[in-house]
């Protein structure tokens, strides 16, 4: 990767890892599906600000289908299970699960190009992932069994949906992906959203969580997103969420007092060493006899 490309996704791994922040003092007083529309529907408004002189949406015309499609799988979904996740999960522990998405990419791209077959190396490096999340997930219970489960969702969706946004909208200039996907998830979500709004007001910091995700985690965040998946592909844009975990688990423990469990850390480990391998991210070098 470039230089640039490097930089690009520090940054977006770092606002990111604070959209767990975000979603979590949201959905402390709002319903998931509120805060998700809220955000998709300000990040909308927001990218639509910065259109004026830069083509307009015509670039999307002939892309409906595509962009109906990544509007699902990279939003409305995902931005609901996320908010009903963190409804009952810490909002470090649910970014770690989400880690899982790069090894669903390795997998699910193994399955459409066979050039791709997951062997070797790659595969213990799977293997070490699934491992992680499988602990990560095993020691919840109840409730947050099913929260769990709904991370695992999400890196699905997402896996899904980097692989497609890849082959389908690299041509198409990011700022108008990111309206055209962040607009129609709005559209899709308002229904549920309208019919669950808060009956009072809720608190400053509620509106600013929310005002945060739409500017921050929906709108500068998916323009650097797809202007990585451009430059470097998408192999390696998903890697953002190998870094996220770490910047999620730091700003929940500094600013929601979220206890760094051993188990959190070692599901961590395991899902991210996993991730390295499994992506070529990491090699294993064998030496040769007598040298």
């Amino acid at each position: 990767m470039k230089r640039r490309d490097v930089l690009l996704l520090l940054l977006l791994s770092s606002i990111w890892g604070s959209s767990f922040l975000f979603i979590k003092l949201g959905v402390d007083e709002l319903e998931p599906s509120v805060v998700a529309f809220g955000r998709l529907f300000i990040g909308a408004l927001f990218l639509l600000a910065l259109l004026p002189g830069r083509g307009g949406l015509a670039p999307l015309r002939g892309h409906l289908v595509p962009i109906l499609v990544l509007a699902a799988l990279n939003n409305a979904v995902p931005f609901w299970l996320l908010g009903f996740a963190e409804t009952r999960l810490d909002s470090g522990l649910t970014a770690v699960i989400q880690a899982a998405a790069p090894i669903f990419t390795v997998i699910l791209a193994s399955r459409i190009d066979a050039t791709q077959r997951v062997t070797g190396v790659r595969l213990i490096g799977v293997a070490l992932g699934f491992v992680g999340v499988a602990l990560l997930v095993g020691v919840q219970s109840g409730g947050n069994l099913v929260a769990a489960l709904a991370v695992l969702g999400v890196a699905l969706c997402y896996a899904s949906s980097v692989l497609y946004a890849g082959v389908t909208v690299k041509g198409i200039p990011p700022l108008q992906v990111s309206i055209g996907q962040l607009g129609c998830a709005a559209v899709m979500l308002a229904p549920f959203a309208l019919t669950q709004l808060p009956s009072s007001p809720p608190p400053a910091r509620t509106w600013l969580a929310v005002l945060a995700l739409g500017v921050l985690g929906s709108g500068i965040a998916y323009l650097l997103y797809f202007a990585i998946i451009a430059s470097a592909g998408a192999s390696r844009a998903i890697l953002v969420t190998y870094l996220v975990p770490t910047f999620a688990l730091v700003y929940g423990a500094v600013f929601l007092d979220e206890a760094v469990t051993a188990v959190a850390l070692a599901g961590l480990a395991l899902v991210l060493t996993g991730t390295a391998l499994a992506t070529g991210l990491a090699r294993v070098r064998t030496a040769s006899v007598g040298s």
